[in-house]
């Protein structure tokens, strides 16, 4: 191989090491006041763009420190005060109805419908079932715990 091509494979070596992970994990955060404020910049005065509710999940897209870049569920990005974010995990359901069951098996006991647009607090992320299909345990505020289909949230 010729001199010129290894030192382009190094290069391209190096590159590569310096690029973020991209087959890393999302990371999602929930709201942790009762309300937050998202702008349109990673400042208090920039606009402000809506509101978010106490425990509304959030996935982070850039972290200045202070600052965070996020994307809603709707896909819009702006920006939040990290002090504004929790660790917690929250999952927001999607789909118009989604029903809580006792394991993580579509033929278990059901313990509730809960409707779109709810929030419930992430548990644990079952192994998929038989079908194929991944379910994640979650705890409702009115404290119920039980098992729904993955593919009905977001956040995870």
């Amino acid at each position: 191989m010729e001199p010129k091509h290894i030192k382009r494979f190094v290069v391209i070596g190096i590159l590569l090491l310096l690029l973020p992970d991209i087959t890393a994990a999302a990371e999602y955060r929930s709201i942790a006041a009762p309300k937050a404020v998202l702008y349109d910049a990673p400042s208090a005065q920039g606009k402000k763009l809506f509101l978010l509710g106490q425990g509304y999940p959030v996935e982070i897209i850039v972290n200045l420190g202070d600052w965070l870049k996020v994307r809603d569920n709707k896909g819009s990005l702006s920006w939040v005060e990290a002090k504004q974010l929790a660790s917690k995990r929250t999952l927001l359901l999607t789909a118009n109805t989604v029903e809580l069951h006792e394991k993580a098996d579509a033929s278990s006991p059901l313990l509730s419908r809960i409707d779109k647009d709810v929030v419930v607090d992430l548990v644990e992320t079952a192994s998929p079932d038989a079908d194929g299909k991944v379910w994640v345990k979650v705890h409702h505020r009115d404290g119920l715990t039980g098992y729904i289909p993955a593919s009905s949230v977001w956040g995870l």
